[in-house]
């Protein structure tokens, strides 16, 4: 509507009263010229407060603390208010709109993986009792509770539960030594062993003394600690993440902060300039000074994302925690197998330790089991062996199911498996890297703000912003024409010093983390042979025991060097980098093969003839 104006006309010499009359006439006029109609509509549509606030004309003398100009204004000290509040919900819902798709990735993912962690679980536990089962019907009724206890253990440990992988292990061949014990290197003294007896409690508490299993509790313990910890710990940074972006979706304004934001985006309606928009210079000016402490969050961001995708990378990389699940089968396999073949042996250490309990070791007093140690291990040179013995046939039945064929990973008609989890949950990661240096940019985008002529430049209408554009940073906003930042929010202080800290402490745990970044991309070395790129489940991947691959992320999972002790032997050595089993493929196993472990035990047995005499 346009400006209404006065005749010209000759004033006539009267009082001073008359022509204050006059004046003041001509004002009103001028004034009511102008209509708050649009000022109106716009304040009912965009829910800022009470409509009655909104005058119906403009009004010259109004004493406004914000929206302050020379001329009439549609605006009042109460509609200032409602302004004020309403401009900190619309900013805190344009930052919770930006920031959803971020947390969105985040707990996805962090749901993805559990529910990834959990299949693995049951696939790995699966594999062990069917190995029980089939292999060791003998024990497999009172086994398989353990091994549910073990694999719940490990479950709880990757949703962030306060248990030792290592104790978990360790606890479950505790309970799995009577058992094999009583089933399989002395079959029938089951009785003696019940739960509670001294028998079963002397051979749970000497287990590791003994040493039963060899190396395999250890190296199974080690690979699982080194693989599933890199999981738990990628769990609990994806919370701490989401922690920190509820924090930023709620945070406070200074009062600076929301006179600057009224200023930008409702003082332009006084005038009923309700479709101006703000020059993207002047946005970004009172946009950083506002988020200036939300901003200061972008190098410690930087950090955390990075720390998340070594994580990644040391969780799936290799198929690491795939491969260290999968191989529990081969281990606790492998551990069975040593402690059968080292049965007179641990026989004879147990009745020394916890009492004879056969009637044969009754009348027998063994030697000294050190002496022994050197003579039945599975280290001791089997090139020499005989073709002319043969195995017992249970014996044979057991070996010919020890190495049985399990994928490296699902079937090809489930494209969803932690590899490929993995490579898109890293692939968002990339996008989210300056989530928080470029907040202020993406308010300031789009259909918020214009860059060309006739634009709200705080004061007025201007065809360019011409002050200085300030940075991100907390100095930066010294020079800040549009919002004075007088200090840090310490909340966001808080946060930032608590994300610094936790990235540290994860860097120091794994001090390796550093060291995966030169990667090329997710899984690299999945190409070679034998990788799970190329092989399905219908091509008979081998197990983990079998991948290269695998044996080189055992030796590198742990900075630690776990010792193991030969039945009877106090002096603990270092375990070997690739312990020496003895792998069976197929149905039945080689006959030279049957024939070196036949040689074996015969040459055991005459030794052992030889120093009872």
């Amino acid at each position: 509507m346009s400006r209404g104006t006065i005749p010209t006309c000759e004033l006539p010499r009267t009082p001073f009263r008359i022509l204050s009359a006059l004046i003041f006439a001509a004002n009103v006029i001028d004034a009511h010229a102008y209509s708050c109609h649009e000022v109106r509509a716009a304040f009912q549509l965009r829910q800022v407060g009470p409509l009655h606030r909104v005058p119906e004309t403009p009004d010259t003398d109004v004493d406004l603390l914000i929206c302050k100009h020379q001329g009439p204004s549609c605006c009042t000290r109460k509609m200032e208010e409602s302004y004020q509040l309403a401009v900190k919900r619309e900013t805190l819902y344009n930052i919770q709109s930006y920031s959803y798709e971020l947390e969105h990735v985040i707990s996805g993912h962090s749901d993805a993986f559990q529910d990834m962690f959990q299949y693995l679980l049951s696939f790995s536990q699966g594999h062990l009792s069917s190995l029980l089962e089939g292999t060791y019907s003998s024990l497999s009724r009172h086994a398989l509770p353990h091994v549910n206890q073990l694999f719940s253990s490990l479950s709880l440990y990757l949703r962030g539960a306060n248990i030792s992988v290592e104790a978990s292990v360790h606890h479950y061949f505790n309970n799995l030594f009577p058992l094999v014990y009583t089933r399989l290197i002395n079959p029938g003294i089951e009785g003696n062993v019940a739960e509670g007896s001294e028998l079963g409690d002397c051979l749970r508490m000497i287990r590791q003394d003994v040493n039963p299993f060899g190396t395999h509790p250890a190296i199974m313990a080690q690979e699982l600690a080194g693989a599933l910890g890199a999981g738990r710990q990628l769990a609990i940074a994806l919370e701490e993440g989401l922690e920190l972006l509820n924090i930023t979706q709620n945070v406070s304004f200074t009062k600076e902060c929301v006179k600057g934001l009224v200023k930008m985006v409702y003082c332009p309606h006084c005038r009923g300039l309700t479709l101006i928009k703000p020059c993207v210079g002047y946005c970004l000016n009172v946009m950083r000074g506002c988020l200036a402490s939300v901003t200061d969050l972008d190098q410690p961001w930087k950090k955390y994302i990075t720390l998340l995708e070594q994580l990644t990378y040391a969780m799936a990389g290799q198929h690491s925690l795939e491969l260290a699940l999968l191989g529990v089968r081969g281990h606790v396999s492998e551990a069975l197998l040593y402690a059968q073949l080292h049965g007179p042996l641990i026989t004879a250490t147990v009745d020394k330790v916890c009492g004879p309990s056969t009637e044969e070791s009754i009348g027998i007093q063994p030697t000294s089991p050190e002496v022994m140690t050197s003579t039945v291990t599975s280290s001791t040179p089997l090139s020499s062996a005989s073709p002319s013995h043969a195995l017992p046939d249970q014996l044979l039945g057991q070996l010919a199911h020890l190495r049985s064929l399990f994928p490296l990973k699902p079937s090809t008609n489930n494209k969803r498996n932690l590899r490929t989890l993995s490579r898109e949950f890293l692939t968002y990661l990339q996008r989210y890297k300056s989530f928080f240096a470029a907040l202020p940019e993406m308010l300031c985008e789009g259909e918020n703000v214009v860059d060309d002529s006739t634009c709200w430049g705080g004061n007025d209408v201007v065809e360019s912003y011409t002050a200085r554009v300030v940075g991100n940073s907390l100095y930066a906003q010294r020079q800040n024409p549009e919002v004075k930042v007088r200090s840090p929010d310490t909340t966001l202080t808080e946060a930032k010093e608590r994300l610094e800290q936790f990235t540290q402490e994860i860097q120091e745990r794994f001090p390796r983390l550093s060291q995966l970044e030169a990667w090329v991309e997710l899984g690299s070395g999945d190409t070679q042979e034998g990788s799970a790129t190329d092989c399905d489940d219908e091509d008979g991947c081998q197990s983990s025991g079998d991948d290269q691959d695998h044996n080189q992320h055992t030796e590198a999972s742990s900075d630690r060097n776990p010792t193991a002790r030969q039945p009877g032997d106090d002096s603990p050595r270092e375990i070997p980098q690739k312990p020496p089993v003895v792998r069976v493929r197929g149905g039945s196993p080689p006959a030279n093969l049957a024939q070196l472990w036949s040689l074996a035990l015969l040459l055991a047995a005459i030794y052992l003839q030889w120093t009872l005499v």
